[in-house]
C-alpha cells in the first residue's frame, strides 16, 4: 500500500499541467510600428478562428515602445 500525502499529489498534478500547457504565449517589447507589424504577422500565420489568438496583455512604456504578450493554441485541433 502506497501512502499518498498531500504534498506528493500536488507535484503530480503541478508535473502534468506543465506538460499539457495549452496556450502558447510570446512577449515583446518594440517601437509601436513594429508591434503593430508583429501582432499582424501572428494574427496571420495563427488565424483566431483556429487558433484563438488574441493579444492577452499590452502597455504603453515611458519611452513609447510597446510590451504585449500575444498568446495562442498550439494547434487546431
Amino acid at each position: 500500500m502506497s501512502t499518498r500525502t498531500p504534498a506528493d499529489i500536488a507535484r503530480r498534478l503541478s508535473a502534468k499541467a506543465k506538460e499539457s500547457r495549452a496556450w502558447r504565449r510570446e512577449t515583446y517589447t518594440l517601437p509601436r510600428d513594429e508591434a503593430r507589424d508583429k501582432a499582424r504577422e501572428w494574427f496571420a500565420k495563427f488565424p483566431k478562428a483556429a487558433y484563438m489568438t488574441e493579444i492577452e496583455f499590452w502597455r504603453e512604456l515611458a519611452d513609447g515602445r510597446i510590451e504585449f504578450t500575444i498568446r495562442r493554441l498550439p494547434s487546431a485541433d
